[in-house]
């Protein structure tokens, strides 16, 4: 386009662009443009972990494989471990401090080894979640993938490693005179339930763990404190008998405490409901839908922050 000035020459202008005052926002809309890594909604966020799911199985069983490929034992150690905190426990609990006399004869040690192995499944999913992102900040930074696969991961891998914990389980049961019944099918949704309320534990953490990396540092002293606290050595209504109510109740209400007691109920003959505190299935699955459905919202509102700072 073209003008004639007052001396005859001429002069050139360019029209307005169509864009000439649109906001950044404004023009990112026009043009279908989006925030690089910006957090999707709740139900394509949840579609997108879908879509990884062999992702996630692949993950956890590659990082079960590698945890002990540096040791002479290897696998073994899955077992072993546990197993030997049981065999200490026992001494000091069991033998020296007499915490099974309240028990019927034989039932102590299935009662400890149960309540160390299921204590464990939480206590290494909370550590594992912890680190899952401050630890893996390089895949984070690498890649674009729903930052939720990784706790969700990590998780799997305790229960697979469970798993192999559970057939010792059973042959410790079975040794002590508990035969296999049809109680022993409540194991089933109790692990599931606890896996639940672990993947969303462990989410929890991974977010608190991503902005804080120093939390790991803590986690073993917490974890330690909440085992003493859930009675995985001990009876926690016998021992606290002589206590006010309130304190016996909130101890057995505790995740931790009602999931072992709940393994220990199906497979213990001699491990009465008695042991178990009012209305525990609704607490059961209380603790998994409110930790385990809130922990994974909690995680998906910070999901465009993580490996960023």
């Amino acid at each position: 386009m073209s003008d004639t000035t007052h001396d005859g020459a001429l002069a050139t202008s360019t029209p307005p662009s169509a864009d000439a005052g649109l906001t950044p926002a404004q023009l990112a809309t026009k043009y279908g443009l989006s925030v690089s890594g910006a957090r999707p909604g709740l139900a394509e966020y949840v579609r997108q972990i879908w879509g990884r799911r062999h992702f996630i199985i692949a993950f956890s069983r590659a990082k079960l494989m590698a945890q002990y490929s540096q040791a002479k034992l290897g696998q073994i150690w899955q077992v072993a471990t546990p197993l030997l905190n049981a065999a200490v426990y026992w001494l000091i609990f069991g033998l020296i401090l007499g915490a099974g006399k309240e028990m019927p004869p034989g039932t102590y040690v299935p009662f400890l080894m149960m309540g160390i192995f299921v204590f464990t499944f939480t206590q290494s999913s909370l550590m594992a979640g912890v680190r899952s992102i401050s630890g893996n900040l390089g895949l984070v930074r690498a890649l674009h993938f729903p930052r939720a696969t990784l706790p969700i991961s990590f998780s799997l891998q305790q229960l697979q490693q469970l798993m192999y914990s559970m057939i010792v389980v059973f042959v410790i049961a079975v040794s002590f005179g508990n035969y296999p019944r049809l109680s022993w099918l409540l194991v089933v949704p109790t692990l599931a339930l606890q896996f639940v309320f672990n993947t969303g534990l462990a989410m929890i953490f991974a977010r608190m763990g991503a902005k804080t990396p120093d939390l790991a540092q803590l986690m073993p002293f917490i974890t330690r404190t909440w085992m003493y606290a859930s009675g995985v050595m001990f009876p926690i209504a016998a021992y606290l008998k002589d206590q006010p109510a309130w304190v016996s109740d909130v101890l057995l209400w505790n995740p931790a405490s009602i999931y072992m007691d709940l393994v220990r109920f199906a497979l213990i003959d001699d491990y009465g409901a008695h042991n178990l505190p009012p209305h525990v299935w609704a607490f059961a699955v209380g603790w998994a839908v409110v930790i385990g459905l809130g922990g994974f919202i909690y995680f998906w509102k910070a999901e465009e922050r993580y490996g960023r700072g």
